[in-house]
């Protein structure tokens, strides 16, 4: 990141790995508003948001499956989040998320207790939020679908919908319809934003050929312009850290 913003990322523990992927904080400590370029990552973010413009407020954002061009992150503002991996919206949220594709809402001041303070100290959140994790899951996860979720974060979403249909027992119909019903996209369209994200770890280091299965070069760099709006090279270049993203895996 640069001098004038702070990140810094956690991963959970054992218990909710199947449910969090990350826990973050973003601070930007200067008096300009950072520009930056939003990119697709196949999360679902729960943030907690303050800055000397804006009061507190807790936003949940659902899946992006495009880029977004003009995103600012405002001067002098601060925010914690909480990154899910998608089990978490039948397992913690009890919700679908389906009606927020691309977008976000605004939940209650008091989501979860959470409260003002809890900007304060970003250890202490990520140990209350952990907790309140925990207590939100009330039921065994459906072997199925645990399954499901492995084989496709394991795989970085290089895989297609019929090896994972045979593999989990699970007809692609019914597959398709959970995943549209649940989160509001379909299972072929989350596997391509999870190899673009892991394509996007490859170009933060350089690579900017594919490493995982892309037909060839020319796809490789359509599918990459088609999340981003830009080419490996002028992501790898990542001027005036725009992509925050991939800024972020530079600092993990």
């Amino acid at each position: 990141m640069t001098n004038d913003i702070y990140y810094k990322n956690i991963k959970p523990d054992e218990s909710i790995s199947d449910f969090v992927e990350s826990f973050w904080v973003l601070h930007n400590h200067s008096e300009n508003n950072k520009e930056t370029i939003g990119l697709p990552d196949g999360r679902i973010d729960l943030f907690l948001v303050k800055s000397d413009s804006e009061p507190f407020r807790i936003v949940l954002l659902g899946l992006g499956t495009q880029h977004h061009e003009e995103g600012v992150i405002p001067a002098k503002s601060l925010r914690f989040a909480i990154s899910f991996k998608l089990l978490a919206v039948e397992y913690i949220f009890h919700e679908t998320i389906s009606d927020i594709v691309d977008k976000g809402k605004i939940l209650p001041y008091d989501f979860w207790n959470f409260e003002p303070e809890d900007l304060n100290n970003f250890e202490s959140f990520c140990e209350k939020a952990s907790a309140k994790i925990k207590s939100l899951l009330i039921k065994e996860i459906d072997p199925r679908k645990k399954k499901l979720f492995d084989l496709i974060y394991d795989t970085h979403g290089a895989v297609t919908v019929k090896e994972l249909s045979e593999k989990v027992g699970w007809s692609s119909r019914q597959i398709n319809r959970y995943f549209n019903q649940q989160f509001g996209i379909s299972l072929k369209s989350f596997c391509s934003i999870l190899r673009f994200r892991a394509s996007l770890e490859h170009i933060a280091q350089g690579k900017l050929f594919p490493e995982l299965n892309f037909a060839d070069q020319t796809h490789f760099i359509k599918e990459i312009k088609k999340f981003s709006g830009a080419v490996p090279k002028e992501l790898f270049k990542n001027k005036n850290d725009r992509f925050i993203l991939l800024s972020s895996f530079k600092t993990e």
